[in-house]
């Protein structure tokens, strides 16, 4: 696929029994791909259900697993396939620690989601996981030792500020949610900011980059897609 490039023979296979038995869409973002790995998403398991005319779906809060002054929340979701149906449950749970700080302050909602996929996931077959269930714009904690390592971050934001966590998240989180190309993504960004290098643009520019790519891929994806592959890919990720 062109957005992905060449694909392993086992990626191949899996997409191909993924869109012929769910009738799962990539383009309309049934499907993501991280790391050589397909996953389904919540929108693309809601679809499914409908179109296998699901009979129902209950939530309600796990309380002993719930500390709202923590901001950690846990949800049983149970799947209705039919009015005969027993149900098929699933459980998911979210805090500060397992979510992408892009939703902090919703993990109640997410939980929600999560337990939702799981129960979906369960009443259709679907083996492989949901992307939101992974918390997939999340990023570990370094460790110590990692973190030594770490140069202390400029106050002024002058200096290669395009990593900081709040700007490299949410690109993260607009090539992975629209299936961008992250090499391609990069040198349309050095090309926007007008530097010879990515870390060489200024907090701002990555900034105003961003919310461009952002209004660009809701409102015309194809025709960002045709400007991104007119730009050479680069053998470093976009963040």
């Amino acid at each position: 696929m062109k957005v992905w490039g060449s694909l392993s023979e086992t990626t191949s296979e899996t997409l191909t029994g993924l869109t012929k038995r769910y009738a799962l869409v990539v383009s309309a973002g049934d499907l993501i791909l991280l790391d050589g790995k397909w996953y389904v998403t919540h929108s693309g398991l809601v679809g499914l259900a409908r179109r296998k005319r699901c009979a129902g779906i209950h939530v309600k809060p796990a309380r002993a697993f719930c500390d709202p002054s923590a901001l950690r929340w846990a949800f049983e979701a149970t799947v209705y396939t039919s009015r005969t149906c027993r149900g098929f449950s699933g459980y998911g749970d979210a805090d500060p620690s397992n979510v992408s700080p892009l939703v902090h302050g919703a993990e109640m909602r997410v939980a929600e989601t999560r337990a939702v996929n799981r129960a979906l996931r369960k009443a259709y077959g679907i083996g492989i996981c949901s992307v939101e269930e992974i918390g997939s714009f999340a990023e570990p904690a370094l460790s110590s030792r990692e973190s030594k390592k770490l140069p202390p971050q400029p106050a002024n934001g002058k200096n290669g500020n395009y990593s900081g966590p709040k700007v490299r998240d949410r690109l993260c989180q607009l090539i992975r949610q629209h299936q961008l190309d992250a090499s391609l993504v990069k040198s349309y960004a050095v090309a926007f900011c007008g530097t010879k290098t990515l870390r060489e643009a200024s907090r701002e520019q990555v900034e105003a980059f961003v919310t461009h790519l952002a209004d660009w891929a809701a409102k015309d994806r194809n025709a960002l897609l045709c400007q991104l592959n007119s730009y050479p890919g680069t053998k470093e990720g976009a963040a």
